[in-house]
């Protein structure tokens, strides 16, 4: 048998060939892992360098990029209510009003949209947004309402505290002197209230308007009003009789008008008539009362807290006759800065600068009510808020009749009995009967008395005396 068993010399050889070929082998794994990692430095330098690159181009086209939003505004809302972006985008936003009125859409109040009338769509850009700020429907009183749209920025300052109402806030608004007199030529508001027309058909056209009008001494407001006055025109009628009334919108903003003497349906005679439009309400009176009329475009609060509403009177069916009828209307003002709307933020916060008779502060005070004693006398009586309640009182005096929200709670009768106060809340109405024993000076207050300093006192005159003293 042959010995084929390599001898030590081949073996040699072999492990030298074997060494040899890892060592190669090494080098080549060695080389591939190195022209990997080398390709890999290089994307990622690549990478770099693009993104680097973009950054620049992404400033001199407004930061981070753009950016469109779709908002949708309601009657009062906007939709998103905040968007967060980050700084230097630029912000296109496509408005859509969904709501039954004209709204509009500002940054900061100044750039946005135009004024959309409701199912209208504008896109339109913000420009680049480098700071944390609002934009807000610039219609008055909406942007309190809650037409504000919150831009949140990333990295940037908190936002600043724009105040109620067109940038304004209560500290600018007007001052009254409660101890300052009316001009020589100022007339009252007549507080005189005619019968019932004859007819059982009554035909009237309101304007609905914005007019600067002076509420207090040397105080004017931009008030919204019914034909150019506050209160509004009292209407007057029976039980039975039909209300044809044309609203005819004289003003720059939405108005609308809700008959609290009516039973028609909210969306249909009491719908916002925007600039330049009119519509034609109408209604059968069916319940007797001293009701309120007012505007009921959102924020109600706004437009009533403005000087949109008034008195509809309706009789009741037996009513005594007597020797004067006047009609009282209270109600508060807010003030903005003069010759501006009332301030929101105060209605809703509920802080009255004054409360008043008839639109005006003391005014019959100065211009008493001119009476007879042993005169009868009836007075109508509606507190038209928007948020005060009244406790009507004449001092110096006893209530022998007084009917409230429809029905008589006191009339002449064996008991002899008196009332002292007519308690009424907001919208709430009716009337009181009295006499005046006395030649002399009667105030006319709410007994709650921190308004009796505010503006909501008047003065009954009963014969010839001088309107000066007393102990109130």
């Amino acid at each position: 048998m042959t010995d084929t068993s390599p001898d030590t010399g081949q073996l040699a050889e072999l492990e030298r060939r074997l060494e040899q070929n890892r060592i190669t082998r090494d080098g080549w794994t060695l080389f591939i892992f190195a022209f990997a990692a080398f390709a890999l430095l290089a994307s990622l330098v690549s990478v770099g360098l693009g993104l680097r690159a973009d950054d620049g181009a992404g400033a001199s086209a407004g930061g981070a990029g753009v950016e469109t939003i779709e908002v949708e505004l309601g009657d009062l809302f906007v939709r998103p209510g905040a968007i967060d972006v980050a700084t230097g985008t630029e912000v296109i936003l496509k408005v859509t009003n969904n709501g039954a009125m004209a709204h509009d859409l500002k940054l900061e109040g100044e750039t946005g949209t135009d004024l959309l009338d409701p199912g209208a769509t504008q896109e339109v850009s913000l420009g680049a947004i480098e700071a944390t700020g609002q934009a807000w429907c610039t219609v008055p009183g909406h942007k309190e309402g809650g037409m504000v749209l919150d831009i949140n920025v990333t990295g940037s300052a908190a936002p600043t505290d724009h105040g109620p109402g067109d940038g304004t806030s209560s500290d600018d608004g007007a001052v009254i002197d409660f101890a300052a007199e009316p001009a020589p030529d100022f007339q009252p508001y007549d507080p005189d209230l005619a019968p019932a027309p004859d007819g059982i058909e009554h035909t009237l056209t309101l304007h609905a308007t914005e007019t600067v009008m002076e509420v207090a001494p040397g105080v004017t407001q931009e008030l919204w009003t019914f034909n150019d006055q506050v209160p509004g025109p009292v209407l007057r009628g029976r039980v039975g009789d039909i209300f044809t009334i044309t609203l005819v919108n004289d003003g720059e903003l939405g108005h609308s008008i809700d008959f609290h003497a009516s039973k028609v349906a909210w969306n249909d005679e009491m719908r916002t008539i925007e600039p330049g439009e009119s519509l034609v309400y109408q209604f059968e009176a069916k319940h007797a009362g001293a009701f309120m009329y007012h505007c009921g475009t959102a924020p109600a609060l706004h437009h009533i807290g403005n000087g949109m509403f008034g008195a509809i009177i309706i009789d009741p069916p037996v009513l005594a006759p007597v020797d004067h009828e006047y009609v009282l209307v209270q109600s508060e003002l807010y003030l903005g800065p003069d010759g501006q709307p009332g301030d929101l933020s105060a209605m809703q916060d509920e802080k009255h600068d004054a409360v008043v008779f008839n639109g005006y502060v003391n005014q019959y005070q100065h211009h008493p009510i001119r009476v007879e004693p042993g005169e009868r006398v009836r007075v109508w009586v509606l507190d038209a808020g928007p948020n005060e309640n009244s406790a009507f009182h004449i001092v110096g005096t006893i209530f022998d009749t007084v009917f409230r929200e429809g029905t008589y709670l006191l009339q002449p009768d064996g008991r002899r009995g008196g009332a002292q106060a007519l308690d009424l809340q907001p919208s709430q109405g009716g009337f009181v009967e009295l006499s005046f024993d006395e030649a002399g000076l009667y105030p006319i207050v709410t007994h709650k008395f921190a308004n009796v300093g505010k503006g909501a006192l008047g003065l009954f005159q009963a014969g010839d005396v001088d309107a000066t003293g007393g102990g109130h």
